[in-house]
Parts: structure tokens; sequence; C-alpha cells
């Protein structure tokens, strides 16, 4: 009875002990404090004089460390660390992952003989390593060392592994925010040391966080910011971000051009990325404002200089047209065949170029919010036929099957006859450059309510989903280097001509299957 009452007694004692390591090792989660605590705490209760904890890292190397000798801390250089975890009674017990007891470290070959370990110093030494496991993952090796042999029995050895149990779960978790640390230091330097301006804003749109970038292009400081919304600092595009910011909530980064309202009154143009971030737990918005100043500029002398060269084509090509013109008027119909062909040839070319010039001038116009000049009520099929009758040499020269279809009770359109004319050209010369050989084009226009719908179809590679929109920009060109090269005006000119007559224009396309643009306008009536 008095056996069996001193087992509950030591049993409970043991529980009591475990009950204290494990909140002893929970209060903190500085990794090295961890260790030091956890070493501290097996010797004292175990009895051990010196000690060792190694932790394995994700690879099976050892990475911190701590040891203690006589109660005092001791470090390790790297040298010394590997070659006692690659040689030693711990590399050992990390690779088998099993506990060792050794009663004479002098008669054990898994124990790293040292200087220190001859009979004229501190001789052979007791010693007991635990493999520290975190679900099932090996975390560490806890090695207490005792100078009396046989110091050590196997309730020891059982205490150290329990020990060990508690230490796996607080040892991970001080890995984990140590990393975590680690990465959000990284972000804040990352984030204060950006050359782009970055706030974060909670999902309301109230700013939060800001950096230094930001403090100087907006010319406030920290705390006139916190003080506003995202909405007040730039234009946001709704469109893009969703109602409430609910687009950003996919993950995905969107991005749009905008206007930043910095102090003063000041307007900055920017480009705008916005996106949800997860911070702290919390998820809110980042907003990066880059200052696009320089690019604007560029654009407009660009345009500009576009615009003065393109205009003065304008004369010398007119004459150059009306040139051919008589030339082709002097020669009579049996004269020689090949002089007729090049003049067509030349006719053909220099109308192509005059198209061109007029589109990129009509570019500058639109985007100036300049009315049309002079809509009138026209028929869709003579447009589509006149259309097909400029491009249908290019379309014979690959082969090609091209061909049109419109109901014959079709509406007249409220239109700029040549405008429209080029938009359908452009569309059905784009629907030939990337149409295979032997490949089918269709052009169709039928009624929609008050509108009219063309549309214009090819049986090339279609265009994937993301490029969809950004194909109606300028100077956009998804060809690849081997394929057909343009300027990437051909595209943003229908857009702004369609939407000058009041409609809409878009792309139908799976990848692999073709493409189908359409585009609608106003009916006459």
């Amino acid at each position: 009875m008095v056996k069996q009452k001193k087992g509950f007694e030591s049993a409970r004692a043991s529980l009591e002990l475990l009950y204290e390591v494990g909140r002893e090792i929970a209060a903190d989660l500085d990794l090295r404090t961890v260790l030091q605590r956890i070493l501290f705490l097996s010797m004292k209760y175990v009895g051990a004089v010196s000690g060792s904890i190694i932790v394995i890292d994700e690879n099976g190397q050892p990475g911190e460390s701590a040891f203690l000798m006589v109660g005092q801390p001791h470090d390790r250089t790297a040298l010394q660390l590997r070659v006692t975890y690659e040689r030693g009674m711990a590399g050992w017990v990390a690779r088998n992952k099993e506990a060792v007891l050794i009663p004479d470290t002098s008669k054990d070959d898994r124990w790293l003989r040292r200087p220190d370990d001859a009979k004229d110093r501190t001789g052979p030494k007791s010693a007991v390593s635990v493999p520290i496991l975190a679900q099932e993952r090996l975390v560490g090796v806890i090695t207490l060392v005792h100078p009396e042999l046989g110091f050590f029995t196997p309730e020891h050895l059982d205490l150290v592994k329990a020990i060990g149990d508690q230490a796996g779960s607080a040892i991970r978790n001080a890995q984990l925010y140590e990393r975590l640390q680690a990465a959000h230091r990284r972000y804040r330097e990352l984030f204060q040391d950006s050359i782009d301006p970055i706030l974060i804003s909670d999902r309301e749109g109230k700013i939060i966080e800001v950096n230094r970038q930001a403090e100087m292009t907006i010319g406030m400081n920290y705390d006139q910011i916190l003080q506003m919304d995202i909405c007040e600092l730039h234009d946001v595009d709704f469109g893009k971000t969703g109602f409430e910011f609910k687009k950003l909530s996919t993950g995905e980064t969107v991005s749009y051009e905008s206007w930043l309202h910095a102090g003063g009154g000041q307007k900055i143009p920017v480009q705008a990325y916005a996106r949800s971030i997860e911070d702290g737990g919390a998820s809110n918005l980042q907003w990066i404002l880059r200052d696009i100043t320089e690019r604007k500029d560029l654009d407009h002398m660009r345009e500009d200089l576009i615009a003065m060269v393109y205009h003065d084509l304008r004369s010398p090509l007119a004459n150059i047209v009306s040139s051919l013109e008589v030339l082709a008027t002097l020669f009579p119909s049996d004269e020689d065949e090949n002089v007729r062909s090049l003049l067509t040839i030349a006719r053909r070319s220099t109308e192509r170029i005059q198209r061109l010039t007029n589109s990129l001038l009509d570019i500058n116009h639109l985007e100036a919010g300049q009315p049309l000049g002079n809509p009138q009520p026209v028929s869709p099929g003579a447009l589509i036929q006149e259309a097909i009758d400029v491009a249908l040499p290019t379309a014979l020269n690959r082969p090609l099957d091209i061909a049109w279809t419109a109901s014959p009770d079709l509406p007249e359109i409220l239109a700029d006859p040549d405008m429209l004319r080029r938009v359908l050209i452009n569309l059905i010369e784009n629907a030939i450059k990337f149409t295979p050989v032997d490949g089918k084009i269709r052009v169709t226009a039928k009624a929609r309510q008050d509108m009219v719908e063309f549309g214009v179809s090819d049986s090339g590679a279609g265009i994937p989903n993301g490029d969809q929109d950004r194909i109606f920009e300028k100077f956009t060109r998804l060809a690849p280097k081997e394929g057909p090269r343009g300027m990437g005006l051909g595209l943003a000119y229908c857009k702004l001509a369609v939407q000058a007559h009041g409609g809409k224009i878009w792309v139908e396309s799976k990848p692999g299957q073709g493409a189908r643009f359409k585009f609608t306008i106003p009916q006459a009536s």
C-alpha cells in the first residue's frame, strides 16, 4: 500500500512538473528565449549539469541552438554546431528519431569526443538525448549531460521525452512566429523603400497606412493622409474595382489610369494598382499610385508629332491620287495591261495611306471630343460591300473565303459614311491578317431594337480572354514577333469612331476558335 502511494505521488509530481514546464515554455514566442527556457527547465528537473538544444530546419539542417554549461549560456560557432550535429550523438538521434541513454560516454561511439573528455579534465560522462517532434516532424534534439557515470535512469529518459513532446509545439510556434516577423520586416522594408506611393486602406476605403514616397508625392504628412479616404485621394475606377471594392475580393490585381489629388489642388496622373492583402489577420486593400506624368507628357508629344506629320501628308497624298486618276484616263482601254495593273496597284496603295492618315487625324479629333462632321442616312449593305471591295484583293491573294450577309429590309443608319467604311475595312483587314490560308471570313449586319449590329468573324487563332479589353487601347499589339505587325492604332480608331456614333464595339472569342468583332450603330429613324 505504501509502495502504491509513493507511485501515485511520483506520478502526480511528474504531472505537476510537466504542467509547469509547459506553462513556462509557452509564455514566449522568441525562439532563442524558448530554447534557453526549455533547456534550463530540463536541466533543473532532471539534474543535468550541462546541455544543448539544436533546432532542425525544414531541410534537415541544424539552425538555431542553445548551450548551457553549469547553468550559464555558451555560444558555439557554426562549424562546431555542424560538427556536433554531423558526427555526434545529436546527429544520430536526429537521423534515427530515437531517444538515447548513455551511462558512459567513453564507451559509446555515438558520442563525439572532445579534448574536454580527457580523463585529466572532466573525463567520461553520462548523457541522455531525445528527438523533439511537432506533428511527427523533427524540429530539434535535446541533449543533457552529467559528470557522474550512470547518473541518468530510464525514468529520467521518460521525463526528458515528455518535456520534448511539449517543447516540439513551443519550438514550432516560435519558428512560425519568427518567420512571420521576418516576412513582416521584409514587407515593411519594401513598403517604405518603394519608389512608388503605396497606401493601405480597410475594406471601406479608410486609409490606415502610408509609405514615405506617398507622403512626398501627395504633399501631406502621415497624420493628414490617415484622416482621408482612398476615394478622396484619387478617382477610383469602380468599373474595375467593383462597387464597395467587391471585385478586389478575388485576389487579382486591377489596374487603371486615374488622377491623384495632391496637396495644394495639384492633380497628378497616376497608374493605379489595387489588390486585396492579408495584414495581421485583417483583410485590407493595397493601393499603388504610380506617377505617370512623364509618360503622359511623352504621349502628348507623340500624338502632336503624329498629328503634325499626317496632317502634312494629306496634301501631297491627295495630289498623288489625283495624278494617278488623270494618268488612268490618259491610257486607252486597250493599252498595255501591265501598265494599267501598275496604276491600279499604285492607286490602291495611296488610298490605303489616305485611309490611315484620315484615321490617325480622326483619333486626335475624337479624343479631343469633337463631334462627327456630317452624319447622314447610310445603307449598311452598301457600306459592307464597299469595304469588302477594298479588302478583297488582299483576301484573294491568300486565298480566303470571304462573304457577307444582311437582311434585305435592313434599316439605314445615321453615320459618317467615310468613317464607318474605314471601321469595316480595318476589321476586315485584321481578319485577313489573322486567318490562315483557305480560312473563312464572314461579315454580317442585322437589326437589333433601334440599332444595327455589324459583325466581322474569322477562323484564326482567337484572342485570349485577358486581352479582349486592352486590344482596343492605342499602340497595343498582340501579334507574335514572326506574325503580322502593325502600329496598334486600327482597333483604337474603331472604338473611338463607333462610340462617337453612339454605339459600342466588343469582341467575342475563344482561343483556337477564331474571333468575332461586333459593333452597333443607331438606326437613322
